[in-house]
């Protein structure tokens, strides 16, 4: 019978691929087992295989005291081992263990010391063939587990293609990726997504775990890997090695941020990543049931990076702080909502793609905050960088050198608003009667006062701060628009 499960055990080895030294020696152990059952049986023993093909059991006998020793130490391991299992699964263990079920360490007795008798029982080759069978159909489910475990925990952040099975619960998919059956979580689906029994889907190993009854794979359709990974199937060029994808930024189900750098002269990243006529980057939107993705060209330098990342927004001016890894963005005033996003969503992977802290403003808002930083540093109010505090009808704040004693320069359109703030009535107010007409006099040269105006300072303030904002004249808003064209043609 022995020569029978031995003929059976090398069959298995050449189909299954399993060791048959760890099937016999399975198959000893599992004897030995079914020995310690039977009536009569002695406390130590051990099967071992002889040299006719047949399994025989031995009892042993060792020196008492080496006996207690190795008594002592199998049971610390043993209950070291349950409270291990304690702390893992949560369950409390039983620490009492019997004599009986302890497996001693003969590998630290001398040979001379122990005493070998032959025990096999009449039956025995019967226990052997029952045992055997359960024994070898366990083990070769172990190996088939141990074997799948081995091929998929070295494939985790890899893109496969799988069956939907079972849709039905929401919170779990099942996934059929032909040898083993995955799972898809809710907290790895895609909001808005739905997965049709039956249809075919690409997801991303996230995880692989050993159970009891086979590797457990955990899938993710939300891992910005999936991008990349989609990209490589998509574009040769990035399979080549000729174009490197450097970062990925992704909102599952609403828009992505890829940066991708070529290493070969001539060839164009985003393009190649585009496709002819949108054809490679469509396949991938396809495949993403739709989500928009940005192509972004990496840069070294950090402000053209953190321009084109805020793509499709056009920017303005960067400001970057080494020390911190912040970027101050300057946006028209028409793209700074396209710039920031929906619910600020643009920024975010913006954000997230260039690693850098990225802080979003309009032109009129950054030059108005500009002028306003100005004053703050000083107790009296005055401007400490000396420049006029207006602010231009293209968002800019105007260049021009302001007067002493007033925010503005002499542009009568930016005077004209310091009437309206009130600074120019008490300046006049502060100064002496006669000293009035001069200082206007000065400030708006070529204006023609009569003696009657230069009576009343006040009233020639007011009127000159009215005319100035009604439009009147026509020299300060020739000069603000001759000073608006100088700065257009210096952004050009």
């Amino acid at each position: 019978m022995s020569q029978e499960i031995l003929e059976g055990i090398q069959t298995i080895e050449k189909e299954k691929g399993i060791d048959e030294g760890v099937l016999i020696t399975a198959l000893e152990d599992a004897l030995r087992a079914a020995y310690k059952k039977t009536p009569g049986a002695t406390r130590h023993a051990e099967v071992k295989l002889d040299g006719d093909g047949e399994f025989r059991v031995y009892g042993i006998e060792i020196p008492e005291d080496i006996e207690v020793r190795l008594l002592e130490e199998a049971r610390e391991a043993r209950i070291a081992e349950l409270e291990l299992i304690e702390e893992e699964t949560g369950e409390r263990q039983h620490t009492l263990v019997a004599d009986d079920d302890l497996e001693l360490d003969w590998s630290q007795v001398a040979p001379d010391q122990i005493v070998r008798t032959d025990v096999t029982p009449d039956n025995f080759g019967r226990i052997a063939a029952q045992t055997a069978k359960q024994v070898i159909q366990q083990r070769i489910r172990e190996a088939e587990r141990a074997i799948m475990y081995e091929e998929y925990v070295d494939r985790q952040g890899e893109v496969v293609t799988g069956i939907v099975q079972q849709a039905g619960d929401r919170n779990n998919v099942l996934v059929d990726l032909g040898r083993v059956e995955a799972l898809l979580p809710r907290s790895e689906q895609v909001d808005g997504e739905r997965y049709e029994q039956g249809s075919r889907i690409k997801a991303v190993i996230a995880e692989v775990r050993s159970g009891t009854k086979g590797p457990q794979v955990i899938l993710s359709r939300r891992d910005p890997e999936l991008i990349r990974a989609l990209f490589e199937l998509e574009v040769p060029e990035i399979a080549d090695g000729l174009v490197e994808i450097r970062g990925v930024a992704r909102e599952p189900g609403y828009r992505s941020k890829i940066a991708v750098e070529s290493h070969m002269q001539g060839v164009d990243p985003v393009g190649a990543c585009v496709g002819p006529r949108g054809s490679r980057v469509r396949m991938v939107v396809s495949e993403l049931r739709g989500e928009k993705i940005d192509i972004i060209p990496w840069n070294t330098e950090p402000a053209r990076f953190v321009a084109k990342a805020l793509s499709p927004a056009r920017v303005r001016e960067v400001y970057i702080d080494d020390e911190t890894r912040e970027a101050t963005v300057i946006v028209p005033n028409d793209q700074l909502a396209l710039a920031i996003g929906k619910e600020g969503l643009n920024a975010r992977l913006a954000t997230r793609l260039t690693s850098w802290k990225i802080d979003i403003q309009s032109e009129a808002e950054f030059a108005q905050a500009e002028a306003d930083a100005a004053y703050a540093g000083s107790e009296d109010g005055e401007d400490f960088s000396g420049r006029c505090a207006a602010v231009l009808s293209n968002g800019k704040r105007c260049p021009n050198a302001s007067l002493p004693g007033s925010r503005y320069c002499g542009v009568p359109a930016h005077q004209a608003l310091t009437a309206v703030e009130g600074t120019a009535v008490e300046v006049a107010e502060d100064l002496d009667a006669a000293a009035v007409p001069a200082v206007v006099e000065e400030e708006h040269a070529g204006r023609d006062m009569g003696v009657d105006d230069a009576d009343d300072p006040e009233r020639v303030v007011e009127e000159v701060a009215s005319e100035a904002l009604a439009g009147d004249l026509e020299a300060g808003a020739e000069l603000e628009e001759a000073l608006a064209e100088e700065e257009a043609r210096s952004d050009g």
